[in-house]
């Protein structure tokens, strides 16, 4: 059993792998330029780009009242946001040295790109920004959570759950008690031990 899961889990990164490589050769169709983290276009891409940019005015004409209306309470998240940001930090800082798991490096989940777009304009630029920190926020949380979880309870739930996280397939089966006693403290070592993030198998 735990061979078939493994088999289906190595699929599983192949597909992810060949997914990303589509992804670099659709960036490459756009003649994207990444340096030190920056994106960027040649000038005549850039140029052309800029043809699709929709000035402020236009834009702002363009939105429904109900879009108007909304924009506050959307934006408002950014403070409970803010605050779960601290918190992770926080959390970390304090919980994980303690167990000896190794910390969730914020930066890796918090990718702001899309300014260097030169057919948005600022407000759009804003959203763009907004959302990537609450998407690259959540998988940050995410993977906090998943360290912790395989540190006190790594234990697949009885029912099917919705997007389970990378670590979930290695947890112990619902109701394999023996297995659970027995693997818990080396599936700790493992995640210890782990500097290169890859999940551990129990």
């Amino acid at each position: 059993m735990a061979d078939r899961l493994d088999e289906l889990i190595a699929k599983i990164r192949v597909l992810q792998e060949e997914m990303e490589q589509e992804f670099h050769l659709n960036r490459e169709r756009f003649h994207v330029i990444i340096e030190q983290k920056r994106v960027r276009f040649s000038a005549e891409v850039a140029s052309q780009q800029r043809r699709f940019k929709l000035g402020l005015a236009r834009y702002l004409r363009r939105a429904s009242w109900l879009a108007m209306l909304t924009a506050p309470v959307i934006y408002a998240g950014i403070f409970p946001m803010l605050l779960l940001d601290g918190f992770l930090w926080l959390y970390q800082a304090i919980c994980f040295p303690v167990y000896g798991i190794p910390k969730v490096k914020r930066s890796e989940f918090m990718v702001f790109d899309r300014q260097d777009l030169p057919y948005l304009n600022l407000i759009e630029k804003i959203n763009c920004g907004y959302c990537s920190y609450g998407n690259g926020l959540a998988g940050y949380f995410r993977e906090i959570a998943a360290r912790t979880e395989q540190y006190w309870c790594p234990i697949k739930h009885a029912r099917r759950i919705l997007a389970a996280h990378e670590r979930y397939p290695h947890f112990f089966e619902y109701g394999d008690g023996e297995t659970y006693r027995l693997g818990l403290l080396r599936l700790r070592k493992q995640i210890r031990a782990a500097r290169d993030e890859t999940p551990p198998a129990p």
